[in-house]
């Protein structure tokens, strides 16, 4: 009998490359397909690896003649959100397009089981609570990375409805940081626009200075507030979603995130204060596109698939982030 194989799509990306290590050490056969723009073949540590682009169709689907594919999971994408402001249709075309290319190569080989690297970004401003947003606040996003990533949720819910074999879990992740713990993998950019990694990267003098982009919000420091999840937690949400869609056909769409938010401010501080260094962090406007908070509200996530955050600790996601970055230095 022919093994089972998922494709990872993007999985030589950040988060990507964490799911998986955490798929080939659970047992599973896996097919990474990323077409290295921003990934790095050398964090792929398990399966299988196709070089190639989601808009290339005649080799997105030879790997899916060429392995049996029982799942994907879809994280190639790209994910600046000032970037999508000033250059909206890259967006449209690599998230959105991209994402009906893949879709329709799983309706074509009859792959039914899918699970969506989504964003809280298509939150938009959330629903205006500061205790945070559960998936049934209304999505509104403020910004064509947040649009492109709705859009591609729309596709899977159209198809679910008229295909009956077809199942999706969209994972709406909030601030995603921290590194593996076994330091093997990590945010491997230079050009990481993720503030913890920044303030890492400044901290370690590869950076000449940190950027607070807008201190003049309405939050109690002035700056924006975020929902940081460690990406070890995060990478264990997607083979709880997995294992939830081999056994369970039914499609959601599911905030991954702790339910409290930090400060740009506190954030900076708390590097500081862990490596007892004082680097450079300057004030700089508002960036185009960034909401003043975005918290979640996580309980429908553990209740649907059982996952349980083990890291759920500003202070060791910014020490596993910072060990990875001292090693790669």
């Amino acid at each position: 009998m022919q093994e089972v194989y998922g494709l990872i799509t993007g999985g030589a990306g950040y988060i990507g490359s964490h799911v998986v290590k955490l798929l080939g050490e659970s047992g599973y056969k896996t097919v990474t397909y990323d077409n290295l723009s921003t990934g790095n073949k050398d964090s792929v540590l398990y399966g299988e690896f196709v070089e190639g682009d989601l808009a290339d169709l005649e080799t997105l689907d030879g790997v899916f003649k060429k392995y049996k594919i029982g799942y994907v999971i879809h994280f190639a994408a790209s994910i600046i959100v000032p970037e999508s402001v000033e250059d909206p249709m890259k967006y449209y075309q690599n998230n959105t397009q991209n994402s009906a290319n893949l879709i329709n190569m799983c309706i074509k080989h009859n792959v039914n089981n899918f699970i969506f690297s989504s964003t809280a970004a298509t939150y938009g401003l959330g629903d205006g609570n500061p205790d945070g947003v559960d998936e049934k606040c209304l999505p509104l996003p403020i910004n064509p990375y947040g649009r492109s990533k709705l859009m591609t949720e729309w596709m899977l819910e159209d198809v679910a409805n008229i295909t009956p074999d077809f199942n999706y879990i969209a994972l709406r992740y909030f601030n995603v940081s921290g590194a593996d713990l076994d330091g093997k993998i990590g945010q491997m950019s230079e050009k990481s626009t993720l503030l913890i990694n920044v303030a890492l990267q400044t901290a370690l003098g590869n950076r000449e200075q940190l950027e607070i982009f807008g201190t003049d919000y309405d939050t109690p420091d002035g700056t924006c507030i975020r929902d940081y999840i460690h990406v070890v937690d995060l990478a264990q949400a997607h083979l709880d979603a997995l294992k939830y869609l081999e056994k369970n056909p039914q499609s959601h769409i599911l905030n991954c995130g702790y339910g409290r938010g930090a400060s740009v401010k506190e954030v900076v501080k708390a590097v500081k204060e862990l490596l007892k260094i004082d680097f450079k962090a300057v004030e700089s406007p508002r960036r185009a596109g960034d909401p003043p908070v975005l918290i979640s509200k996580a309980e429908k996530i553990g209740e649907v698939i059982g996952w349980k955050p083990k890291h759920d600790n500003l202070t060791k996601i910014i020490e596993s982030a910072y060990n990875w970055q001292k090693a790669k230095n």
